[in-house]
């Protein structure tokens, strides 16, 4: 035994003795099985969390460290291999090289592994948003997943950047005089950029509703981080940039919960009193009778002499607030009061005007006043 271990001690290959050989090729190997171990482990991890737990955000950290952790296993069995093999540093530095190379793969692991965590969460907060009624919550998530992505890779490059002895005070500083001039450049884009986030945070609309402003007046297609489209009813789209967007007064059509219905009706000045009377009794009836009218605020008053009619007066509002619905809603109750004063022997007004036509003769007989 005592000759074996004088035989791998005495003898080298490439400057190095076989016992280090042996166990470098020893860690190799038990690396390799460890770095299965590890995948086995997250895989049963996995399983088992998933059978015993309701929410899947341990499913997504576990299914986002799985990979980086294995290679993670990899890296630190090379670097420990490299450092079992001992070679002489003043014919080759690679142990120095290999302790560099591990803490830049070691960034990138983990850099590797918040990439995959952000694209986890993105799908699993993007499934949920999709289960609530507002669709703005499906534009947030992607929005909200692209930010942190960008900043990852930002913070990656600087870190590797140290890492590999650059000094980052000199870049940041840089990047600050260069960041002053690109702001100015692109000062539009990043308000518009904010008022997207805006309009996000405060939603005063979502995607398909109809909105109106002094400008225009249509429904929203589709909120970008730099400008809202809007489908004019003319089926036209119109860009509009969220900056300026934000700064608008928004009438949000949509968000109504019903729609109002206000409009005279004139009746020719033969109607009586108890005519009158009856028409507003039996107008209200049909009003309070009609499942597409809502119950909470209806008027119906007689409140003009107007110049050629009696004008009653009509507010109430639909229960549904779509158009189509609501028009359907506003026939029938005409088409009802148009039978209601039919039956009564009502007729509706028009402007009219009495001309008095003099002939000559009785002109002429008209006394004059005297010529003083």
């Amino acid at each position: 035994m005592h000759d074996v271990w004088a035989l791998m001690t005495g003898n080298r290959v490439l400057d190095i003795t076989l016992a280090h050989w042996l166990l470098a090729m020893i860690t190799l190997f038990a690396t390799v099985v460890a770095q299965r171990i590890t995948l086995t482990t997250f895989d049963r991890m996995a399983r088992r969390l998933a059978a015993r737990t309701k929410t899947q955000l341990d499913d997504v950290l576990l299914t986002a460290a799985e990979r980086p952790a294995s290679m993670l296993v990899l890296i630190i069995g090379l670097m420990l291999t490299v450092h079992l093999l001992q070679p002489p540093a003043d014919v080759f530095p690679l142990v120095a090289l290999i302790d560099q190379a591990a803490r830049i793969m070691a960034i990138i692991i983990g850099i590797w592994f918040l990439w995959r965590l952000i694209a986890g969460l993105t799908s699993y907060f993007t499934a949920r948003a999709e289960e609530t009624d507002s669709p703005l919550d499906n534009q947030l998530v992607p929005f909200i997943a692209k930010t942190l992505k960008i900043f990852l890779i930002m913070t990656a490059v600087l870190v590797v950047a140290q890492n590999m002895g650059y000094s980052i005070s000199g870049l940041l500083a840089s990047l600050g005089i260069g960041g002053i001039a690109v702001a100015m450049a692109a000062k539009d884009t990043i308000s518009n950029i904010f008022g997207s986030i805006m309009i996000l945070i405060d939603r005063p609309f979502t995607i398909g509703d109809w909105i109106k402003t002094s400008e225009f007046e249509g429904v929203v297609e589709e909120i970008g981080f730099r400008s809202t489209r809007i489908r004019t009813f003319e089926r036209t789209l119109v860009n509009v940039p969220n900056s300026s967007l934000a700064n608008m007064v928004i009438d949000n059509i949509d968000a109504r919960s019903e729609r109002r219905i206000k409009m005279r009706i004139g009746l020719t000045y033969d109607t009586s009193a108890s005519q009158m009377q009856a028409a507003i009794d039996g107008i209200e009836q049909i009003l309070r009778n009609h499942p597409g009218v809502d119950q909470g605020y209806k008027l119906v008053k007689f409140d003009e002499f107007d110049e050629s009619s009696l004008s009653i007066f009509l507010y109430y509002f639909s229960a549904s607030k779509v158009w189509e619905e609501y028009l359907q809603v506003r026939q029938e109750v005409n088409l009802q009061i148009m039978m209601l004063l039919e039956g009564m022997g009502l007729s509706f007004a028009f402007p009219t005007r009495t001309l008095h036509i003099e002939t000559e003769a009785a002109a002429s007989e008209r006394p004059r006043a005297p010529i003083r």
